[in-house]
């Protein structure tokens, strides 16, 4: 009878050594910069989105660790928008941030294209993206400055995806923010540089591309 019990307990112990030597890592289902955002919404690996059939539209750039800003990070659109005007005419406030340090691309967009005084072609090109419940917008002064951070790590998924990588030469890298510069808010905008983070005070005439954003949200 001991000789059975030693046995049965020998078993048990085999059999619990094997269970720990077998287990099976879940995988890290957790968004990360690089990930693609497709046209549904998922945010995937490269590898996870390659042959899965999916559209991708974007590519995670920034997770928000800031409880006080807006959304889970940003992803950056895989291709530009074509030169165009920040505004058709200038003298009109047209309601947009002049703050250099705020995340507020998404609400200066909707303030350019709901200014009724004047119109803004940036604007009106952007909202033709807004597809699949992608809310897409012209970033920020504060949200360029992030791109830019990111740029090394996200061209190559951009590329990957069929996309423009963001560019180096400098005669291809300066793109519209949405920031308007203080004290001259109805006739100047700021240019960014994402061949080299400098920024421009630029007339809102002047027709220059933009590189739109979206928020992550869950």
């Amino acid at each position: 009878m001991k000789k059975r019990l030693n046995g049965l307990l020998t078993l048990l112990a085999t059999a619990l050594m094997v269970a720990c030597d077998a287990h099976i890592e879940e995988p890290d289902m957790a968004v990360k910069v690089g990930h693609v955002l497709c046209t549904d919404g998922q945010s995937l690996s490269y590898e996870s989105y390659d042959g899965s059939g999916k559209e991708a539209i974007a590519i995670v750039f920034y997770l928000n660790r800031d409880p006080g800003t807006a959304g889970n990070g940003y992803a950056v659109y895989l291709h530009d928008l074509p030169a165009e005007a920040f505004a058709d005419s200038i003298g009109v406030a047209q309601g947009t941030s002049a703050d250099l340090t705020a995340y507020d691309g998404n609400e200066n967009t909707f303030a350019l294209y709901d200014t009724e005084e004047v119109a803004s072609p940036i604007a009106e090109r952007v909202f033709d993206l807004w597809r699949y419940g992608q809310s897409a917008y012209i970033p920020s002064a504060a949200q360029m400055r992030l791109l830019y951070a990111a740029k090394a790590l996200v061209n190559p998924y951009i590329e990957k995806c069929g996309g423009e990588p963001l560019p180096d030469a400098a005669d291809d890298c300066w793109y519209w923010t949405s920031t308007e510069v203080e004290g001259q808010e109805t006739a100047k905008a700021w240019l960014y540089s994402l061949g080299s983070g400098a920024m421009q005070e630029t007339p809102k005439w002047q027709a220059h591309k933009v590189r739109p954003i979206i928020t992550l949200n869950e």
